[in-house]
């Protein structure tokens, strides 16, 4: 019977438990993302240089493991609001608590576990779609990546449902100590927020202190080593937490006093807010810790993706040499469109190569120059013989020839005197492309027909220079994208879930400002203004903590990780801002029906 009344319950707020679900299942295949590069050692050793990179997603699973705890006491608080006017319906009518606390055991579970597996199984299927988007749209190259990877399965599985026992224990504990009438009005209770000042000063100097180490600790990652990162961990989520506690509940209570309250439905809004203030304390704090990861992880991602062609181009001014080129080879060279290309005769022995001085005379072949010791600062010198001779950059003209004789000594010598040497006369054909990354399909494809091999080894010039700096930084860069991408998606889960999750209890509000005549655009004001506060605050402090915590990434990235930083943050920006045009859609057609 208790069974029945259960399952008719869960029909008439089918629509509460599907933001439920759906918030769950997002929150567990997040998660399994993650894990699934975390968990992967090969995967990780594989694919970066850093030595310690295991260590820093350990750090990684630490923090999500908090904000995934929140999360799922944030939706099991939701659970349980839920369903206690219902057990309290039930124990009027005579039902026993033990019974009751049994179907409470039971639905918190069968809702725990149903959304984790089916989380875990969306997870892998994401995981599939955007590893396949990122490797295909940005070339990149990864060993022992797979979508599917046990360990961070189970990992998932016994997090989650080792929280849902928790949780369905604290639910029995909760709901069959409380007196039936309390459990009929637990949903008529505000959480009121109260003014402290002593308390929330204290917080506030706490907070900002607790935020200065953090950003202390990533500004000097180079001496604090590992030790910086575990500091930043807690520091900055402890001082996050703190700052909204702090400061949210101050500003509603202190916005109510001015004039501009008092205009339209801003009072509306403001009491809005306050209701269940310490709730949206805690689910932003998350939001604005996962918008920081997000942003940060896109940015650093696209970083290295940045330094790909600036690492490419500081090894040659040419994309290739073919070594006797034959007419197919030259037309797909031809059919790159080369900004310029040229055609060398030579004659070689074991460590001599010898060339005529008249052609280059002709055609001065380019090498790259760094300056200020920094390689990445350089400038191309045109070279004639004569100049090319005395350079000490003429290897690069040795490392065309095939690579492999980088360490030959170039000779250039008079028509007269090259004619008389008895070594075969061979062609080496250089070319440069405008983009080695634009053409990197089509040089692909001609590195295999010429030197029957794509080890960059095998050959010198930009293009097997961007294999190597490829190979170094795909790991990398495939990490940042891809968990930004993860980031992102379980913030829009937190923040969709926590707004919507309420909605069906703001809209008998809605009701009675519509029949006291509040327009139709005054309603549609008073939920944007809402809901934009909820989008802009762990907004605001998510861009500040990336602004200093880019300041780690100066220790692994050649260029200054700031280079650029306008386009991951304009594109995160639209990505934001989608979500918030979607949020506001969904929760006025429940509230505004």
């Amino acid at each position: 019977m208790l069974t029945k009344l259960a399952m008719t319950g869960f029909k008439h707020r089918w629509r509460d438990y599907l933001v439920l679900f759906s918030g769950l299942i997002m929150s567990s295949a997040i998660f399994y993302m993650f894990e699934a590069l975390a968990t992967n050692q090969d995967f990780l050793k594989q694919n970066t240089s850093i030595s310690m990179v295991g260590l820093i997603f350990q750090f990684g699973s630490v923090l999500l493991t908090i904000i995934t705890l929140v999360y799922i006491g944030y939706a099991n608080s939701f659970l349980l609001s839920m369903r206690k006017r219902d057990y309290g319906l039930f124990m009027l009518v005579g039902a026993r608590k033990s019974k009751i606390g049994q179907l409470i055991w039971l639905e918190t579970l069968l809702v725990g576990i149903t959304a984790t597996i089916v989380g875990i199984l969306v997870g892998t299927a994401l995981t599939v779609g955007v590893s396949q988007i990122l490797i295909n749209s940005l070339g990149l190259t990864l060993h022992h990546f797979t979508a599917w990877y046990t360990p961070a399965a189970i990992a998932t599985l016994l997090l989650y449902v080792g929280l849902f026992l928790i949780a369905g224990l604290f639910n029995l504990l909760s709901l069959t100590k409380t007196p039936a009438l309390k459990l009929l009005h637990s949903n008529d209770q505000p959480n009121r927020p109260q003014l402290k000042p002593a308390r929330q000063l204290i917080e506030i100097v706490v907070g900002v202190i607790s935020i200065a180490i953090g950003y202390w600790s990533m500004a000097n990652l180079k001496i604090l080593q590992l030790m910086g990162i575990g500091i930043a961990l807690v520091t900055i989520v402890l001082g996050t937490y703190l700052l909204f506690n702090a400061i949210f509940v101050w500003l509603m209570v202190a916005l109510k006093r001015f004039s501009f309250a008092q205009r339209g439905l801003n009072g509306f809004t403001l009491s809005q807010l306050s209701f269940r203030i310490r709730n949206y304390t805690k689910m932003l704090s998350i939001v604005a810790m996962l918008f920081a990861l997000a942003l940060g992880a896109i940015t650093v991602g696209m970083g290295f993706h940045s330094q790909i062609p600036s690492m490419a181009n500081i090894n040659n001014a040419y994309d290739m040499g073919l070594v006797n080129a034959s007419t197919a080879e030259k037309a797909q060279i031809a059919a790159m469109k080369p900004k310029t290309t040229a055609t060398y005769h030579f004659k070689a022995t074991k460590k001599v190569v010898y060339f005529q001085a008249a052609e280059f005379n002709r055609q001065p072949f380019t090498t790259i120059h760094t300056r200020n010791k920094n390689q990445l600062t350089f400038n191309t010198v045109h070279n004639n013989a004569a100049k090319l001779q005395k350079s000490e950059d003429n290897y690069q003209l040795m490392q065309l020839q095939s690579g492999v004789m980088a360490t030959a000594t170039p000779v250039f010598l008079s028509k007269t005197a090259y004619a008389k040497l008895a070594q075969p006369e061979q062609r080496l054909t250089v070319f440069t492309t405008n983009n080695v990354i634009e053409h990197r399909v089509a040089l692909n494809k001609l590195a295999k027909h010429h030197f029957h091999t794509t080890s960059p080894e095998q050959f010198g010039g930009r293009f097997a220079m961007y294999l190597m700096v490829n190979g170094m930084y795909s790991g990398l860069e495939f990490m940042g994208m891809f968990l930004g991408i993860a980031f992102l998606a379980m913030l829009a889960s937190c923040l969709m879930f926590k707004i919507l999750s309420g909605a069906d209890a703001d809209q008998h509000r809605y009701k009675m400002l519509d029949k006291v005549g509040t327009t139709r655009r005054q309603l549609n004001g008073a939920i944007n203004k809402e809901i934009a506060v909820l989008f802009i605050l762990p907004e605001i402090v998510g861009i500040v903590h990336v602004l200093f915590g880019l300041q780690m990434f100066k220790i692994i990235m050649v260029t200054s990780p700031y280079t650029g930083i306008w386009l991951p943050f304009l594109i995160f920006a639209g990505l934001y801002l989608l979500y918030y045009l979607i949020t506001i859609t969904i929760y006025r057609r429940i509230v505004l029906q």
